[in-house]
């Protein structure tokens, strides 16, 4: 099948759900589905994002206005998933219990304000990845319209480029928790130190950006290509002076460069 024929698959699979609940992150392909959907002729639609520790205050910002600019009701709940200890501890399930409380708030909203189904962003190379929180959405009857049409990453961003939407070729930005070892005790201050590190550093206009938490060690990861950014001993000063302030003791480039999920081994 063409991709432009995945597409309008896609859009008729949307239709066909009549009144929709989607999670949105702000992340290119939750944004891909909320585009598709407004596309559909959908009778009802709704976009609802988390907010909480775990995530970084200029995600939410830049999430409302990518919604604002698509001019779709959206509505910004909060999530208390540091109060549950089976996420706080920080297991390798962790995002399962982030997710599982999220899908349970917005089930609600669906059922009190008669929405036919939620729906996330799952594409369907996450099949192929490490996703606990997926038996969540599996759980709570959560669809993922991009999973069941078959459309992976590069397909939805070469259809996001197409359709002029902001997020085509935004980086990933997964939660502020998962920049922790597992069995690392994730706090709401230790979230809030690894925001404010990485929104330092992104004034270097990085690819790809990462402040991993070792305890007293701050571990950065970027893209191979970058790493020259910090033998300039002024950035290399004013990253070490800056990471140390927050309360790091020592502060590290990775030499082996920026990879998703690196902590997940």
């Amino acid at each position: 099948m063409t991709l432009n024929g995945k597409f309008n698959k896609l859009k008729e699979s949307l239709r066909q759900m009549e009144r929709v609940v989607i999670a949105y992150s702000g992340g290119v392909d939750s944004t891909f589905v909320l585009k598709a959907a407004s596309l559909s002729n959908l009778k009802r639609l709704l976009a609802v994002t988390a907010s909480s520790e775990s995530l970084p205050s200029d995600e939410l910002s830049l999430a409302e206005q990518t919604v604002f600019s698509l001019n779709i009701p959206h509505r910004i709940i909060k999530t208390e998933e540091l109060k549950d200890e089976n996420f706080s501890n920080n297991p390798s399930d962790r995002c399962y219990y982030c997710k599982r409380e999220l899908f349970s708030l917005l089930r609600d909203i669906a059922v009190k304000e008669d929405f036919c189904y939620v729906l996330d962003g799952t594409n369907a190379d996450d099949a192929y990845d490490y996703r606990p929180g997926r038996r969540a959405a599996v759980e709570m009857g959560v669809r993922s319209p991009l999973l069941e049409n078959g459309l992976g990453k590069e397909e939805i961003r070469k259809l996001s480029f197409e359709l002029g939407l902001p997020t085509w070729n935004k980086p990933s930005a997964p939660c502020l928790a998962s920049r922790f070892p597992y069995g690392h005790k994730i706090t709401a201050g230790e979230l809030k130190k690894i925001e404010r590190a990485e929104n330092f550093l992104k004034k270097f206009r990085l690819k790809e950006l990462r402040v991993r938490h070792h305890g007293s060690i701050a571990r950065i990861e970027v893209m191979p290509e970058d790493i020259p950014i910090f033998m300039d001993k002024k950035n290399r000063d004013e990253t070490v002076n800056f990471l140390k302030s927050l309360g790091f003791k020592y502060v590290t480039i990775d030499l082996q460069g920026f990879r998703s999920g690196s902590l997940n081994g």
